[in-house]
């Protein structure tokens, strides 16, 4: 895990005092709201439907148990017992007083966390594979390369006011568990035929009013040019993006509206100018980024094969809970552990400050003292000793987080919604722990087995409705909320965008739309090994139409 140096100490706590006086300049009403908005945006503060909401960054989403204690901390102190976290691998609190948020900052900057450019038209959070340093199917750990883009992006000078957000994804394994191609720049690590490590480089991905799979331009870019060339892509996007129209604005739509093949020959040029410049990185510092993520010394603990045997034959709750909750891990004597923050009826995403201290300490004492979050707001223990198992699940029943349901149709994502949001069109809670209600039963969640459901609120898509394998997005018709469905959506490796189904369904009669969709894949898929995914990519949309209208025509 990356340590601050002096400059990074130095460079939080300035910015924390900078904003101080800005904040108190607001209250004061030396700074008019429209003045103070910009100012509040870059250090990660929103006005919400009720109240100031403040965004932190989880870089990569890693975190050490002392900073997720004072995340619990501030969750006490400055807001209403709870922290929701969200789909970038970051942590919002909805509730602080906006004369108190310089105070919770500083307080965060003493564990080496901040929120800068947790919101505005800058670089965001740099996110990546919540199973980094540890997934059996990993080339190289992508956090290294995170933390050196972070260093880069941050307060950049030519970057710091883009004609829009711009997000940036790593992953470093097989499996895309990073979402890399709904990203504006996506990174895939992988080494060439003589064993070198690069990035297959893509562009122009993302979701919102306009989802774009991202564009391939490059297939193997030296690990030495990662800073040149991905300045040379937001610099082409910084000269060429549009800033007439905010709905215009990503870099999405200048790779459509360009070309990929003119944008990357643009990039090319620009990378071309900086190849050999002081953007080059020397394998030294790469190296020295490197060291700060070696992974812990995992001693050797064979016993935990017959322990967990044992276990699991004894408790059919633990056995649910490790076949679906914890992955194989580089070393066999140990797990990756998924901390479902889905319990049942729950809001996804929340946790109260004494389930955060809970993790911590199991964390602690089981997991080496790290914790991730996953972008499917979910919290993970990337090294859990199998021999330990047992000790972790019953320290997670006991704090309300043991749902044995990671991927399956209860691990649900949605944003905050028209609960919390001022841009919602509609609810996502309540919709979220309904269908959650009902699918609760663990017999008919492995009976369904792998199913991804995604409800955002608003088209802005905080919820990745798009590639959920169903989807939901609220929307306002006529003053009532509706549920548009779509379907078939997917954000690995193989990504797709889910199609839109037929027109929207009312709150209260969306969970038995879903009910419906289920029944009829259950119904036609080719044996229960088949997802829904893949049933759907056989069949296509017209069983599902057929099933929730009656007929092709009245979907129309």
């Amino acid at each position: 895990m990356y340590r601050y140096d002096e400059f990074d100490h130095a460079f939080v706590a300035e910015r924390v005092e900078q904003f101080r006086d800005q904040v108190q300049r607001r209250l004061s009403g030396e700074l008019a709201e429209d003045a103070f908005k910009p100012l509040r945006l870059m250090n990660g503060v929103y006005l919400q439907l009720h109240a100031y909401m403040l965004r932190i960054a989880i870089p990569y989403g890693t975190l050490s148990s002392r900073q997720v204690r004072m995340l619990a901390h501030i969750a006490r102190k400055y807001d209403r017992g709870y922290g929701h976290f969200t789909t970038r691998q970051n942590l919002q609190f909805n509730w602080p007083k906006l004369s108190e948020i310089p105070d919770a900052l500083s307080e965060l900057a003493s564990v080496e966390m901040h929120a800068l450019q947790t919101s505005g038209n800058c670089i965001r959070n740099v996110t990546a594979d919540h199973f980094a340093g540890a997934a059996a199917d990993e080339v190289a750990d992508p956090r290294p390369y995170a933390e050196i883009l972070r260093q880069w992006s941050s307060v950049h000078p030519e970057f710091s006011f883009l004609p829009r957000k711009f997000k940036i994804a790593v992953t470093g394994a097989e499996r895309d568990r990073a979402a890399i191609q709904v990203h504006d720049i996506g990174l895939h690590l992988k080494k060439n035929e003589k064993g070198e490590i690069g990035f297959a480089v893509y562009v122009g991905g993302g979701q919102g009013r306009t989802p774009m799979i991202a564009k391939l331009i490059r297939d193997f870019l030296p690990e030495e040019d990662l800073l040149s060339y991905t300045t040379a892509i937001v610099r082409v996007y910084n000269l060429n993006g549009r800033r007439d129209n905010k709905y215009k604005a990503r870099i999405k739509i200048l790779v459509h509206e360009t070309g990929t093949e003119e944008l990357t020959r643009q990039i090319e040029a620009e990378f071309a100018e900086l190849k050999d410049s002081e953007l080059k990185l020397p394998e030294a510092d790469v190296e020295a980024i490197a060291t700060y993520f070696a992974p812990p010394a995992l001693p050797d603990r064979a016993e935990g094969w017959e322990n967990l045997a044992r276990w699991k034959k004894a408790d059919p709750a633990f056995a649910r809970w490790v076949q679906q909750n914890v992955q194989p891990h580089k070393h066999p004597d140990y797990g990756m552990v998924t901390i479902s923050l889905k319990p049942i009826g729950g809001i996804p995403g929340d946790a109260s400050d004494s389930q955060m201290d809970a993790v911590a300490d199991i964390a602690e004492e089981y997991a080496f003292d790290e914790v991730r979050v996953s972008h499917e707001q979910n919290l993970i223990l990337p090294h859990v000793a199998l021999a330990d198992l047992e000790a972790v699940y019953r320290g997670l029943v006991a704090i309300g987080l043991a749902e044995a349901n990671a991927g399956l149709i209860t691990d649900i994502i949605a944003c905050p919604g028209l609960d919390y949001c001022a841009l919602a069109n509609a609810r996502s809670i309540p919709v979220a722990q309904e269908i959650s209600r009902r699918f609760g039963d663990p017999d008919r969640q492995a009976e369904i087995g792998e199913l991804k459901i995604k409800i955002s609120g608003c088209i802005n898509a905080c919820g990745h409705h798009h590639v959920g394998h169903i989807g939901l997005l609220g929307v306002e018709k006529k003053g009532a909320e509706l549920y548009q469905i779509t379907l078939g959506g997917s954000g690995d490796e193989h990504t797709s965008i889910g199609e839109i189904i037929g027109r929207g369904f009312e709150p209260d009669k969306v969970t038995d739309a879903i009910e419906t969709i289920v029944n009829t894949y259950l119904t036609i898929r080719k044996e229960p090994s088949e997802i829904f995914l893949e049933t759907y990519r056989r069949v296509g949309p017209q069983p599902f139409k057929d099933a929730l209208y009656g007929s092709a025509a009245e979907a129309a």
